[in-house]
């Protein structure tokens, strides 16, 4: 069976997502991304599988899964069962770490940990204890306090004693395979057409669904309906753009990032983000300034 492609959503004020969740949730289901992820259970027990392995878990079960490796945790709870919190999950992108590695040489120490996480990588309950406190505070934390928590996970990880790989040496995940199927397939689409126009029954027919249960599929894996995930998309770049081109007016940036009126360009960027894109703009340039002064 394949993987479904899970979207991470790292915003654009974050270098990377921390965050929690109950069961049953929407991402319990066999899937990968291309992201790193530190994933650790707080409650329940049950069997987890990471590429070709296939184990039990317990509370503390901390395990560290490479990019596009897929994974899954199937918690044994009654059905109908809901539980607001099964586990914490801290996700972050490997051109983040490339960059930061640029920066900060000191994070080299890390590169073997990240290579066995290739496999999939189990630490144990010692470790568990030391991370779990960290990850709880880091999901709620705020502006520089989040890289301090996120930098004590990776010592933490890089030095914990006695972590075992999980999938086998055999084991090599294909996401060119993966993307070749339904709704993955859709999503790569929107990737490589965002600032294009299409519509949900194009992309439909591009899966072999029918627009209704394209739609449902759509919902189901990404959490969101496609004008909502396509929006969201859209905004981040516009962001980018702001960012980056100081010549371009913002509605040139408007249709640059695919929004065809001005006026829905404003409402979804006040949506996503709190403040016009003019406002994005200025309260940019002041910081830049302030920057500049020191």
């Amino acid at each position: 069976m394949n993987p479904d492609l899970e979207v991470v959503a790292i915003g654009s004020a974050e270098s990377f997502k921390a965050w929690e969740h109950g069961y049953p949730y929407r991402t319990v289901r066999w899937h990968f991304h291309p992201e790193y992820e530190i994933h650790h259970v707080v409650a329940t027990t049950g069997q987890y599988f990471v590429g070709d392995f296939i184990g039990e878990f317990e509370p503390g079960n901390l395990v560290l899964t490479g990019p596009n490796l897929p994974h899954n945790w199937v918690s044994d709870v009654p059905p109908g069962t809901c539980l607001p919190l099964r586990c914490r999950v801290l996700q972050f992108s490997e051109s983040f770490f490339a960059d930061a590695n640029r920066v900060f040489p000191e994070l080299s120490g890390c590169i073997d940990i990240l290579e066995m996480s290739r496999r999939g990588v189990q630490f144990t309950q010692e470790t568990a204890a030391l991370v779990g406190p960290i990850l709880g505070e880091l999901v709620e934390a705020k502006g520089i306090r989040r890289i301090e928590l996120f930098m004590n996970v990776l010592n933490a990880l890089s030095c914990a004693q006695s972590a075992c790989t999980l999938a086998s040496t055999r084991y090599h995940p294909d996401p060119s395979g993966f993307m070749s199927a339904g709704v993955n397939q859709a999503l790569a689409y929107i990737n490589t057409h965002l600032t294009e126009p299409f519509s949900e029954a194009d992309l439909a027919e591009l899966t072999g669904q029918s627009p209704s249960s394209f739609s449902r599929s759509f919902r189901r894996h990404t959490g969101m309906a496609l004008v909502q995930y396509v929006n969201r998309l859209r905004i981040n770049f516009a962001c980018h753009l702001l960012m980056s081109e100081a010549e371009m007016s913002i509605t040139d940036i408007c249709f640059a990032a695919g929004f065809n009126n001005i006026s829905n360009f404003n409402r979804r960027f006040l949506d996503q983000k709190g403040m016009a894109p003019s406002r994005f703009r200025t309260l940019l340039a002041q910081n830049v300034r302030a920057v500049e002064a020191a």
